[in-house]
């Protein structure tokens, strides 16, 4: 289960990973839709977001279909969503694509939540973390699977203060959503 943020001047960014998608013969990877399992996680992952109170401000989304249908069904979890940027950039970005973009929030904008692709999104993680609660990078050098959920906390003045090694990973999920008749 995610942990929640500490009160204060802290910020959050919480990486998600696009729910596991489907690999249709002839369809280019851009346009890769969810798999079945992808369309039963998503949701899971918009719940455990959700009761954890850890809803976004801002949200940066790649404008891969999988990580444009993982988002819909994330914040359909949710009553009021946050407003959702598509960037092109963030489809298989390595870490500098996606700081750039990162870099790029509003200083108003607390909690970000940033939707897109491996094995950029796990190398982010582990590149930020100066730390981690528990076990939680050793889980991430592991394995970041699809609908992982990792929060990194952080203080500073603007999201440009963002570098390698300034946040502490507080918390990784995985969440599932449950097969008809209850089996996940």
């Amino acid at each position: 289960m995610i942990e929640r943020a500490g009160a204060g001047p802290l910020r959050r960014l919480v990486v998600l990973r696009h729910a596991k998608s489907a690999w249709p013969e002839g369809v280019e990877d851009h346009r890769r839709p969810l798999a079945p399992r992808g369309l039963r996680d998503a949701p899971a992952a918009g719940r455990v977001l959700a009761e954890a109170d850890v809803l976004p401000d801002l949200v940066l989304c790649s404008t891969a279909v999988r990580a444009r249908r993982t988002w819909e069904l994330v914040s359909a979890q949710w009553g009021t969503p946050p407003p959702v940027r598509f960037d092109r950039r963030l489809y298989a970005a390595a870490v500098p694509g996606l700081l750039e973009a990162v870099h790029e929030v509003p200083r108003e904008v607390e909690t970000l939540l940033l939707v897109g692709h491996n094995p950029g999104l796990e190398e982010l993680v582990l590149e930020l973390a100066g730390d981690g609660l528990d076990d939680t990078l050793a889980q991430v050098r592991v394995k970041f699977p699809t609908s992982a959920v990792a929060v990194l906390v952080w203080r500073g003045t603007g999201w440009p203060a963002l570098a390698p090694g300034t946040a502490l990973l507080t918390s990784v999920a995985v969440p599932r959503g449950k097969k008809k008749g209850g089996e996940s």
